[in-house]
């Protein structure tokens, strides 16, 4: 495995959108932002200005919702706050191996794609893992468990700044929880991340105690805390 530079964490939108997934956002100056249908993350710079933000409010358009994630940059005031949330950002140890474990079990973990993606709505609908559009799951490779041949759980890779791959969208339907599916889909996930030299992060609401504690057993290591912000577009 590759030592990732932890910096490009302080800004995981904003690397990603100059990076990895430049093809499916927008920028303009400094300002950047994904396509709509694929995420509603934006980014500018943490010592953004006056133009940064003009810029920002074009590329999205009047009355718009932007989810500055975890910038740190405050907006001007005509820019309405929308939701304030507390999160603790979370990282894979340096050469940690990932224990066999992690990525076996009886369930087979199969590959989601566009196919998939009524099933994969209905499933965030109902286990509400956080922000998941029709064209999300084109930012990576995301995973699900079947029963019965109905999707039951799913995870998957979403930003990718330089060196560094995100989990997310880690859900489980309410009546399969209790049964190692969101283990046993973050295992495979990190066994594929780490595979091509890559390290995986992770973001975590402070408030969901539960699935803290899962990242932590799994290996997981906080990182530093970090506030999610939404603004509405003057």
């Amino acid at each position: 495995m590759t030592t990732s530079d932890v910096t490009a964490l302080d800004d995981p939108v904003g690397s990603s959108l100059r990076g990895h997934h430049a093809h499916l956002g927008r920028r303009l100056g400094r300002a950047a932002t994904y396509v709509p249908g694929v995420a509603t993350f934006s980014a500018v710079p943490a010592d953004a200005e006056a133009a940064d933000w003009a810029d920002l409010a074009q590329l999205l358009g009047g009355g718009e919702f932007a989810d500055l994630f975890s910038c740190t940059a405050t907006p001007p005031a005509d820019w309405e706050p929308v939701f304030v949330l507390e999160g603790r950002q979370l990282t894979w140890p340096d050469q940690r191996s990932v224990e066999q474990a992690d990525v076996a079990g009886g369930t087979e973990v199969v590959e989601l794609g566009a196919a998939d993606v009524p099933e994969m709505l209905a499933l965030v609908t109902r286990a509400e893992p956080g922000p998941f559009w029709p064209r999300t799951h084109e930012l990576g490779t995301y995973l699900g468990i079947r029963d019965g041949g109905r999707l039951v759980a799913m995870a998957g890779e979403r930003l990718r700044p330089p060196g560094w791959t995100e989990i997310s969208a880690v859900c489980t339907a309410p009546e399969a929880r209790g049964r190692g599916h969101a283990r046993r889909l973050i295992g495979a996930l990190t066994a594929r991340i780490t595979a091509r030299g890559e390290r995986p992060f992770l973001h975590v609401a402070e408030s969901n105690t539960g699935a803290l504690a899962l990242y932590e057993r799994l290996g997981f290591e906080s990182r530093k805390q970090v506030t999610f912000r939404g603004f509405r577009t003057p």
